[in-house]
């Protein structure tokens, strides 16, 4: 039996990219949609127990928490709209 050397799979580079394709692949989308929901979903459990939550001070950490998510939520989508244009004009 051949041990394998450590090194043998360093000498093999992957091609580095100045800027993202100008496609999303069905991965890339699922992660996305995954990410949206996920912060919106979090802004609205965080809202609904900040609301029912009789403490002030748990309930104001909640309403951070809520307000987090939700601009964790625009920022992502205000991405998307944009088209990665940000990047685009950087670079000419």
């Amino acid at each position: 039996m051949q041990q394998q050397q450590p090194n043998q799979g360093q000498n093999q580079q992957q091609p580095v990219y100045q800027q993202p394709p100008n496609v999303i692949t069905g991965k890339d989308f699922n992660y996305l949609t995954d990410m949206l929901s996920w912060n919106l979903l979090g802004f609205k459990k965080a809202h609904f127990a900040a609301g029912q939550c009789q403490d002030q001070q748990v309930s104001a950490a909640l309403e951070r928490a809520c307000h987090m998510h939700e601009k964790h939520y625009q920022q992502i989508l205000q991405k998307l709209q944009s088209g990665g244009s940000q990047n685009t004009n950087m670079n000419q």
